[in-house]
């Protein structure tokens, strides 16, 4: 875990191994953003360096320069925080928690960080701090024996040289809640980090048992521990879970559903979160083209999102009862695989008639739903990355939030917001609903093409009380990055969703 300190000390006498300092776009050409600290002989040798390279000052611009004079650290890193003059105070902080994360990213070899972009107040702190914390991230992979050893291969081994220390300077690091800031930014960075590496990890090393086992370890060796609860194939076909158990019942790995409770003394407000989990999606017997398949190992970024917010709401200690839902199959096309027109009773005894294989998410998150709202919580919130019309309708980096409560989807895009996660409010209209009635069932579990991302929607909505606030997060686009990697975003997994979620449960404090 990367650990997130402030001080108000000036940038260039701190001992690091770099220096971030965040430059500006001034009328088409770069200029030192405020706060950087340097003296005089120093800011003039940056200055001249930026003009020498043409430096823009945009956003997502990194350079590196090498023995500043009078900066103690070897090397001084500037990043693009985009238009703005030199005086410029002020900034958004999606905009400083991107130019940290980008500049951190790009740092090689460098243990110890110092950030000094325009960070006063507990806002922007929390968001340099956020950024540089989530842009130290890196997978390990999995790797065989390094050159030259006579040792057998291993697996993951440790990340070389990796950021380990980042020290945000600010005028306000007396502050308590500063201070708070920064130590929440770690937590959530080290959640983060977690989901990620989840969803990096291969279909083959990452299946609904060993899954299961990765959150018992994490909660092992954490200080403030869950009650962790597994059901298996057997105790999920006797609990009536008919969705999550056709869906894995073709595959060698048995599906299981995995809830995390963090439940402290007097908890004023209970928030259930259900995840969806498949660890690898074939699309079943209505398989996927080979080239869809190669990203599929992320379907389960719903169910690793959720795990990862409650540790973290753990470790925070927050006063309100979190409980997650891990809905975790491997959907695969064995000879035992569930067939389109099958009907499946799920665990509030609804019969679905089985349209498409690949659909297959909505199923296991209807179960796990229902077993969410059996105790009563005051709100639900399913993450999944559930449909490709949510990427039709809203790219690769925008969320869709559907719920049965205007007001509750409000707030959970309001948390959205607030952790830096694009996300937009989406309709569940209800002349859609037609299209899920069956001749055979109680419902049919798909609707048409057109409209597809919001008849899941509807469909999910069938498994909650109407009086629970319920919102649904599909997160298909956002929580996996195919593309180059992008402020504190890198290539892969991106751990969407776990800011959203921890900001929200920290709505239901006090």
């Amino acid at each position: 875990m990367t650990t997130v300190s402030v001080s108000d000390r000036s940038a260039h006498d701190l001992k690091a191994d770099a220096v971030v300092l965040g430059t500006v776009d001034d009328s088409g050409s770069a200029a030192l953003a405020a706060g950087h600290g340097l003296p005089r002989e120093a800011a003039a040798h940056v200055a001249a360096q930026l003009a020498a390279l043409q430096a823009t000052g945009k956003a997502d611009e990194v350079l590196t320069l090498a023995a500043v004079p009078s900066v103690t650290a070897p090397r001084v890193v500037l990043t693009g925080l985009g238009s703005a003059t030199s005086r410029t105070t002020s900034f958004d902080a999606e905009v400083l928690r991107r130019a940290a994360g980008a500049a951190v990213r790009s740092l090689k070899k460098a243990a110890k960080v110092v950030v000094a972009l325009p960070a006063s107040g507990v806002e922007s702190v929390a968001a340099v701090a956020e950024g540089a914390a989530l842009g130290a991230y890196s997978y390990a992979g999995i790797r065989g024996p390094q050159a030259g050893s006579t040792k057998g291969a291993k697996a993951s081994p440790a990340k070389a040289a990796a950021v380990t220390a980042i020290t945000v300077v600010t005028p306000d690091a007396k502050l308590k809640a500063v201070k708070a800031a920064a130590a929440r930014a770690a937590v959530l960075a080290d959640a983060k980090a977690y989901a990620r590496d989840l969803v990096n990890t291969p279909p083959n090393k990452l299946f609904p048992q060993s899954f299961a086992d990765s959150v018992k370890a994490r909660n092992s060796a954490a200080k403030a521990k869950v009650t962790i609860k597994v059901l298996d194939e057997a105790a999920l076909a006797k609990g009536g879970f008919g969705g999550i158990v056709g869906v894995g019942q073709g595959s060698v790995n048995p599906p299981r559903i995995v809830t995390l409770t963090w439940s402290p003394p007097r908890a004023s407000h209970s928030v259930a979160l259900v995840g969806k989990g498949i660890t690898f999606d074939s699309g079943g017997l209505c398989i996927k083209p080979p080239a869809s398949m190669l990203t599929m190992k992320s379907d389960m970024a719903g169910a690793a999102a959720v795990a990862a917010t409650v540790f973290a709401a753990a470790e925070l200690g927050l006063p309100v009862k979190v409980t997650g839902y891990l809905c975790l199959a491997e959907n695969m096309p064995g000879g035992n695989a569930q067939r389109p027109g099958d009907v499946v009773s799920m665990r509030d005894g609804t019969t679905v008639e089985i349209l498409d294989t690949d659909a297959e998410g909505r199923m296991v998150l209807g179960d796990g739903l229902v077993l969410a709202g059996e105790s009563n919580p005051d709100a639900i919130v399913d993450i999944a990355t559930l449909t490709g019309a949510q990427m039709v309708a809203l790219g690769g980096r925008v969320a869709a939030i559907m719920a049965n409560d205007d007001t509750f989807r409000d707030r959970v895009l309001a948390a959205a917001d607030s952790a830096g996660e694009a996300a937009w409010p989406m309709p569940l209209p209800e002349d859609l609903r037609s299209q899920l009635e069956s001749a055979v069932a109680d419902l049919s579990h798909k609707g048409e093409r057109w409209g597809g991302m919001l008849t899941a929607g509807l469909f999910l909505r069938e498994f909650v009380d109407p009086a629970t606030p319920w919102a649904h997060v599909d997160i298909a686009g956002p929580s996996f990055n195919e593309g180059s990697p992008y402020g504190y975003t890198p290539k892969g997994a991106t751990g969407y969703g776990v800011a959203t979620l921890l900001s929200l449960v920290e709505g239901y404090v006090g």
